[in-house]
């Protein structure tokens, strides 16, 4: 499952290291060494994966990464950080990483969360490529979310959210389902990460419409579903 990575790393040695392991699993890297420059080649460019460090001269990994997101660039990012606390993993990937690494970390780990981010981005079977609930479509192949003829943008984590609830609608989806399934946690982190995500979906796709499809189930999770639950 080899191609294109971007790694931002001014740590020259890192760097090597990184690049280097990932040419062995023939991989093609592309290298940028501060902020500002990894934004303009992630940009101009087309990847598969950014791994990002965060902590970069000119511009701030975090500033990068917002960046491309507001430029609308689903591209599957990896950030590292020295910060490994669990605030520092929430403010990343509230950001729009699709993944948070902690430095110092081993090779096979961050090949192996390349792999699954790219895996999560990969194709769907074209009987499933498109999901609908009530007015509600989310196309997984172009990546792009509809409520009746109004476009709304989403960064990486909020349409995987709703893919996964969209999957399941109909059902109560619990907290421990959407961090396993959409954050990869296998444990509570103990922070409101996936109420702020829910509260950000739900006025993407309910605010300002007649039937609010996104629903609280007290005490036990979430539903999206057409009738009232």
């Amino acid at each position: 499952m080899a191609g294109r990575i971007l790694l931002i790393e001014d740590d020259q040695r890192l760097g090597d290291y990184v690049s280097g392991g990932l040419a062995e699993h023939n991989f093609t890297v592309d290298r940028a060494s501060n902020g500002r420059d990894g934004l303009f080649l992630a940009t101009d460019e087309t990847f598969d994966c950014v791994i990002l460090d965060r902590m970069l001269p000119g511009m701030d990994g975090l500033a990068v990464l917002r960046a491309l997101r507001a430029a609308g660039l689903t591209v599957p990012v990896i950030v590292l950080s020295a910060l490994g606390d669990t605030d520092a993993r929430i403010e990343g990937l509230t950001a729009g990483a699709d993944d948070y690494l902690a430095k110092p970390f081993s090779f096979a780990e961050l090949l192996a969360r390349i792999q699954a981010v790219r895996r999560r981005g990969s194709n769907a079977p074209a009987e499933q490529a498109v999901l609908r609930c009530a007015d509600l479509e989310l196309d997984r192949l172009a990546r792009q979310v509809k409520r009746g003829s109004r476009r709304i943008a989403m960064q990486p984590r909020e349409f995987r959210l709703l893919e996964y609830l969209m999957l399941h609608q109909g059902e109560v989806v619990t907290r421990t389902m959407l961090l396993e399934a959409v954050w990869d946690y296998h444990f509570d982190p103990g922070t409101n990460v996936i109420d702020v995500h829910i509260s950000r979906l739900r006025r993407k796709i309910d605010d300002g419409e007649a039937q609010a499809l996104l629903q609280t189930v007290r005490g036990a999770g979430y539903r999206l579903a057409a009738d009232p639950a």
